[in-house]
């Protein structure tokens, strides 16, 4: 899967598009601070904390573990959404304390299309929100305004 990934895309590229480009331009893939801090001096609107699905780096950090650096990096000048790895309700509790501003479930809905089609997709994502509000009762957070890094164990702090 490594020869999907074009090693010739620079900043550069990211610059001509940016160019090019008068409406929002969010950037996905980035997984360390200094990333972060250069995609905002390009000027985007936005970074996608991803790993593409562990394709390219399955056994480096997941996305879940840089994603803590880059929000830090971000300051809250951009959104910063995260993806990759996220199959239950407690990983968008994580992600969300951790500083995502949204999360992206890729592969969960996924199968359920697969199965069984719309209703699949729609019983995944109602078993999603089921977790989240689940996690977010017990954590004692009654709405994702009020989940913080205090609501995430010692490890994510």
């Amino acid at each position: 899967m490594t020869s999907n990934m074009d090693a010739s895309v620079t900043w550069d590229a990211i610059a001509w598009i940016r160019e090019e480009w008068p409406g929002r331009l969010i950037l996905k893939g980035i997984l360390h601070p200094e990333d972060a801090e250069r995609a905002m001096e390009y000027g985007l609107d936005g970074i996608v904390v991803s790993n593409h699905g562990g394709r390219g780096e399955e056994t480096l950090r997941s996305t879940i573990e840089c994603l803590p650096e880059v929000v830090q990096a971000c300051a809250g000048k951009v959104p910063v959404l995260v993806d990759g790895g996220v199959r239950r309700g407690t990983d968008i509790f994580k992600a969300l304390a951790l500083g995502a501003n949204s999360v992206g479930v890729g592969r969960p809905p996924c199968w359920g299309l697969a199965a069984f089609g719309q209703p699949g997709v729609e019983a995944v994502l109602t078993i999603l929100r089921r977790e989240v509000e689940g996690i977010m009762s017990q954590a004692g957070t009654p709405s994702i305004a009020k989940i913080t890094r205090a609501s995430v164990g010692e490890r994510w702090r």
